[in-house]
């Protein structure tokens, strides 16, 4: 079996958080989106403005775990013909400006087609340090991991709080760098008030692997951020980014740090 032969950023970032018993704020962005030149903006600018890990998504036609409003952005991405390659390159020109973790999200066919070992080595020569696939379940994903962990990369799992404490224990197994913890069932998109079950879940998780756990689904407003840093090692925040993104697309830059700023505040309090 192929391990990785050094911790990465990943690796490094939750270490020094538990040490200072912090949580991880993860804002999502779609590469592409309002534009290819602006996304690499909003990206140096989260990291500025608090973010501590960034998940960067590549467009594509069909995303069957997202909802409406990641969606639409990946379909003006689309348009604005961006391609896998054309994020790499702007994960490498990120590199440039700052250092915290840049974790793909994709989904598999996405990986597939650019081919397993290439998409690996690409994405950890621009500088990328983990890939999230929603679609690729642990049981499939062997071929993948063992490309991933030649290059250094991080294979992100997803759990949900419908699994099975069996099925809980495979996926955080097939997970390195965090277990992506979903918080509810059904699509992403900013919901009003966090599910009653959360804390049980986590707890769950928690009784079956050691290793951290972010949240994500639903999260939108700073209380809740600060509730979720209580109990997980992260808090990943996606369509309210990205929505106040399309809302504000003639000051997105300063909308986005206000708003990771205030998040950041949040849950250091």
């Amino acid at each position: 079996m192929i391990t990785r032969t050094k911790t990465n950023r990943i690796d490094n970032l939750f270490a020094k958080l538990r040490e200072n018993k912090k949580s991880a704020l993860m804002p999502y962005l779609m590469a592409g989106y309002p534009d290819i030149e602006t996304s690499l903006r909003l990206l140096v600018a989260v990291a500025r403005a608090g973010a501590d890990l960034v998940e960067f998504g590549i467009p594509y036609s069909d995303p069957l775990a997202d909802g409406p409003t990641i969606q639409v952005a990946s379909e003006i991405a689309l348009k604005n013909k961006i391609n896998t390659d054309v994020v790499f390159e702007l994960v490498r020109k990120a590199r440039k400006e700052t250092d915290i973790p840049i974790v793909i999200m994709t989904y598999y066919n996405t990986v597939y087609r650019y081919g397993m070992d290439r998409f690996a080595k690409n994405a950890a020569e621009c500088g990328a340090d983990g890939v999230i696939t929603p679609d690729l379940p642990p049981e499939e994903a062997g071929p993948w991991k063992e490309v991933a962990l030649k290059h250094g990369l991080a294979t992100v799992m997803l759990a949900a709080p419908t699994s099975t404490n069996e099925r809980l224990k495979k996926i955080s197994e097939a997970s390195q760098g965090f277990v992506y913890c979903v918080s509810l069932t059904g699509v992403t998109g900013a919901r009003d008030n966090l599910p009653v079950n959360l804390t049980d879940f986590i707890s769950r998780i928690r009784n079956i692997t050691d290793k951290p756990l972010a949240v994500g689904f639903g999260i939108s407003r700073p209380e809740q951020a600060s509730q979720i840093a209580k109990i997980a090692d992260g808090v990943i925040i996606g369509s309210a980014l990205v929505n106040l993104i399309g809302k504000n697309k003639d000051n997105c830059i300063e909308a986005a740090t206000a708003y990771i700023s205030e998040i950041r505040q949040a849950m250091d309090n």
